[in-house]
């Protein structure tokens, strides 16, 4: 019996400054940005490098979670793409044709669903699959937020990062997504709904009693962008007078700039400036136990037990 194929699908990100221009035109639906736009997104990739490590720790997520998945004979092979650079998703599709792969179970690299987000890269996959007039089955992951060995690896993590804090009884875990426009937010969107059961199942894992939830990475005007956002979240937590701030984004599973930049610069900055020490736990990337959450997502599409559309 052939067995399916995995394609994992992540966000993007340029590989270099050059290619931040054409980036952001990309991720704005092909409007040009202003050249002040497209200066202020360099100084970010400058501060953090020149680019985030993104497409390698996909690369070794799919590398890793191919082992694991072939070892106990479940699936064939785990393929990559991207929703806003390359490799784009609908160039793995065709490749993933020519390969006559038997089915594809396609999980994004974000555990909790929204139209907006998980939508768009199950859309790109129809698309597409319909370009290449190909009639592979395809399954599309709605989301994997409560996968034990995900729950585990980020508590593993927060209790590492209490550790590190001065008084970790006196320490406020926050845990944090990527905000979302609210137009586009569509009623009865499970996206809050599924961070604040995540970060539930992870406080409860890891023993804490202080944490709280905020959105990152809002676009502007932020008034338009869901909350409450990390900026006024810092402030308050501050004002009830917690000294240390450990942030877990649970909305993210790997390094790329609105970690190592909106976290590990902008948010750090302005804990300083209000007398608090910030700092965040590690992220998953290739981390065993999270390549474990994958290998259980996709053994359970296998099994039928994993909401999804086909």
């Amino acid at each position: 019996m052939s067995k399916p194929s995995v394609l994992l699908m992540a966000y993007g990100s340029p590989n270099s400054l050059d290619e931040v221009g054409a980036y952001l035109k990309e991720i704005r639906g092909g409007r040009t940005a202003t050249p002040e736009e497209v200066q202020r997104l360099k100084e970010r990739y400058r501060q953090v490098g020149g680019r985030t490590p993104l497409l390698d720790i996909t690369k070794l997520q799919a590398q890793r979670l191919e082992e694991r998945l072939r070892n106990n004979a479940i699936a064939d092979r785990v393929y990559i793409g991207m929703k806003h650079w390359y490799p784009f998703i609908k160039d793995t599709v065709e490749e993933m044709v020519r390969d006559n792969v038997a089915s594809i179970i396609g999980i994004a690299l974000a555990p909790h669903y929204s139209k907006m987000s998980i939508g768009g890269y199950e859309d790109a996959v129809r698309r597409a699959l319909a370009n290449n007039k190909s009639s592979i089955p395809f399954f599309m992951v709605k989301n994997w937020h409560q996968e034990r060995s995900l729950i585990d690896a980020l508590a593993s993590r927060v209790r590492s990062g209490l550790n590190k804090m001065n008084d970790p009884q006196q320490a406020m875990v926050l845990f944090t997504a990527h905000s979302l426009p609210k137009r586009a937010v569509v009623p009865g969107d499970p996206y809050r709904a599924q961070l604040d059961e995540t970060s539930r199942l992870v406080a409860e894992a890891a023993g804490i009693k202080s944490w709280s939830f905020a959105f990152q990475s809002a676009g502007e005007p932020r008034d338009t962008w869901l909350g409450p956002q990390i900026r006024e979240q810092i402030v308050d937590i501050q004002r009830r007078g917690f000294k240390e701030i450990l942030v877990c984004p649970v909305g993210f599973v790997s390094d790329h700039l609105e970690i190592l930049y909106d976290l590990d610069i902008e948010a750090k900055q302005l804990a300083e400036s209000v007398g608090v020490k910030l700092d965040r736990t590690q992220s998953l990337n290739a981390d065993p136990e999270f390549i474990d959450s994958l290998l259980a997502t996709t053994r359970s599409v296998i099994a039928g037990e994993t909401l999804l559309t086909a």
